[in-house]
């Protein structure tokens, strides 16, 4: 069983609910239907019922009618939803009649749902761009507590046993902070490895990337690495973080081992975190592209529940895996 087989093997234990915003989007009914007849999750779709009916009758979907589905514009929950959008917006200046108005818009009513406990997870972006997503759900759901950055990771699935775990490696920041002071940096590594936790069930080595390892290069980039590294072990002293690390020095036994002797993450780390978005978002795209390794994600991190964005370019399994990884992190949280 490979690793996206065995996420969502752990789904189907866990029941949780999650709202697709996306309702009436081809490959996300699609997706859901998947879900609903895998047993991965419990399925909110948001959107008209006789539009959701009709797209499920034209694409011959035979397990839509488990899903929950919830109308937008017109629910028995609304008003309530729209109080609770004043309550925490009022600082901002939020009336009620501009509330009634935004709990109409998928994205603001899907986020909403969560912070009332009505829904445990969520998935969009098949239509809406990133900053969409994100918008309601820093607003509304915001990050976890004692966090202040949001960051993306992948999980990178290699045929290199070798490398990582088993041919895996989850890392980041790929999607979100371009660039990160110590401190946020710090904060990605700790929630990364916490996505390591949650998903793939990994004991984390966490490696802190640069291209200096142990003081071999002096700059004002290596020192922000090597302060993230000291906050990060500071903030989480049981998980096993070191840095400043290079890229074979975390991976490579060998060179782990004559760079870095006596670390407890060089030669075998399967967590990489990326000392800029920049750097991160060019290497797993190199390496999904040219080495041919399956990327898996953004997967949205330190959020305070699990929102995740999906490319507007995603087919049908992308949305069914991430609905499944969505619904691990929810468990985790």
């Amino acid at each position: 069983m490979n690793l996206l087989e065995q996420i969502k093997e752990n789904a189907k234990q866990y029941g949780k609910r999650i709202v697709l915003p996306e309702g009436t989007e081809e490959r996300t009914i699609k997706a859901a239907d998947q879900i609903l007849a895998e047993g991965i999750a419990k399925v909110i779709l948001l959107g008209n019922p006789t539009e959701i009916a009709e797209l499920a009758k034209k694409y011959e979907l035979q397990n839509i009618d488990k899903a929950t589905v919830i109308d937008p514009i017109a629910h028995e929950k609304k008003e309530s939803y729209a109080e609770l959008l004043v309550e925490l917006r009022k600082s901002k200046g939020m009336t009620m009649e501009q509330a009634m108005k935004l709990v109409e818009d998928p994205l603001y009513l899907a986020t909403l749902m969560i912070k009332s406990g009505d829904a445990d997870g969520e998935v969009a972006g098949a239509l809406n761009s990133t900053g969409n997503v994100l918008r309601p759900a820093l607003q509304i759901v915001k990050t976890k507590p004692g966090l202040t950055t949001v960051s993306g990771a992948f999980l990178l699935l290699t045929e290199k046993p070798e490398y990582g775990e088993n041919g895996l490696l989850v890392v980041a920041d790929c999607a979100v902070t371009p660039e990160p002071t110590a401190t946020q940096l710090a904060e990605i590594a700790v929630t990364t490895a916490n996505t390591a936790k949650a998903i793939a069930k990994i004991e984390p080595r966490v490696a802190m990337l640069s291209f200096s390892t142990k003081g071999s290069a002096k700059h004002e980039r290596v020192d922000k690495v090597v302060e993230a590294t000291k906050l990060a072990q500071e903030m989480a002293p049981e998980l096993m973080i070191d840095g400043e690390l290079q890229a074979d020095a975390a991976l490579v036994p060998s060179v782990g081992n004559q760079k870095a002797p006596g670390s407890p993450v060089a030669g075998k780390a399967n967590v990489l975190v990326f000392p800029s978005l920049e750097v991160g978002n060019i290497s797993y795209k190199l390496v999904q592209r040219i080495a041919g390794i399956e990327a898996v994600g953004p997967v949205l991190q330190g959020m305070a529940a699990p929102i995740n964005d999906l490319s507007r370019g995603c087919s049908v399994s992308d949305i069914v895996n991430l609905v499944a990884i969505t619904a691990c992190q929810a468990q985790g949280l």
